[in-house]
């Protein structure tokens, strides 16, 4: 059985000092969710401060984004060897306001995947449509075209690794959540096309999680369900209140 997930991404927020404080109230409660895996992604000037607090808690560190080089002439990038240097095990890479703010695309995204691999970091690929896409019915042809080409070339060894965020980008931000019907609709499909790469068996194996506006109204009744196997949580995630009150949801399902 698959531990539930859950993951915070504080984005551009929290000083050094917020950020230690935070890590320090939610290193306090750890020891009371250790059936769920929980991930938070501080903005890159508080990775080492954090990682110092957080060491010998179950509590793990995530980078918000990476470079697709090892190093080099890339001035103001941040190299995953750095992002592990630094404390994390994990990586969000594709985001969508990576990709729509910053124009990242699927290729950087597949150099990205490979390149965490390689260093050894666990990354959680975002995925996710617009508002336009979803009315056009787009959705899943959207959703598959970012997978197969973030995931070319990855062996399915390495696939087995890795996290896939559905985040709708028209429910990032906005106060709207896709429904836990529309929201388990397209993990199951994710995991479906996971399933088709050759040698990586049952695609359920691979944690698929649920970003979008996620709070504390909306965690139970989305982790109610078998096909969602975690969330990455953005703007509830900033306060240590609300954020523990999330990761203690109560839920039946099996994940």
């Amino acid at each position: 059985m698959q531990k539930p997930i859950i993951a915070a991404n504080w984005k551009m927020h929290k000083t050094i000092e917020e950020a230690v404080d935070f890590a320090r109230e939610l290193k306090a409660e750890a020891s009371t969710f250790t059936d769920r895996t929980v991930i938070i992604a501080p903005p890159f000037t508080a990775l080492r401060p954090v990682a110092d607090i957080l060491r010998g808690s179950t509590v793990q560190l995530a980078a918000q984004t990476m470079a697709y080089a090892e190093s080099g002439a890339f001035t103001g990038e941040i190299s995953a060897a750095m992002i592990a240097d630094a404390g994390c095990s994990y990586v969000l890479i594709g985001h969508s306001e990576r990709r729509n703010l910053f124009g990242e695309t699927d290729g950087q995204v597949n150099k990205k995947v490979k390149l965490a691999l390689k260093t050894g970091l666990i990354p959680v690929v975002c995925v996710g449509e617009t508002l336009e896409q979803r009315e056009s019915g787009r959705t899943l042809s959207t959703v598959e075209g970012q997978i197969k080409e973030g995931l070319r070339n990855v062996s399915a060894d390495d696939i087995r690794k890795i996290i896939v965020a559905y985040e709708p980008v028209w429910a990032i931000g906005t106060g709207k959540t896709a429904t836990p019907e529309q929201a388990v609709e397209v993990h199951i499909f994710i995991k479906e096309i996971l399933s088709g790469y050759a040698g990586i068996g049952d695609g359920r194996t691979v944690p698929v999680i649920y970003g979008g506006s996620v709070n504390e109204g909306t965690i139970d009744e989305l982790m109610a369900h078998e096909g969602i196997n975690g969330v990455l949580v953005g703007g509830a995630s900033l306060k240590p209140a609300s954020f523990m009150n999330i990761v203690r949801f109560r839920s039946s399902a099996t994940v």
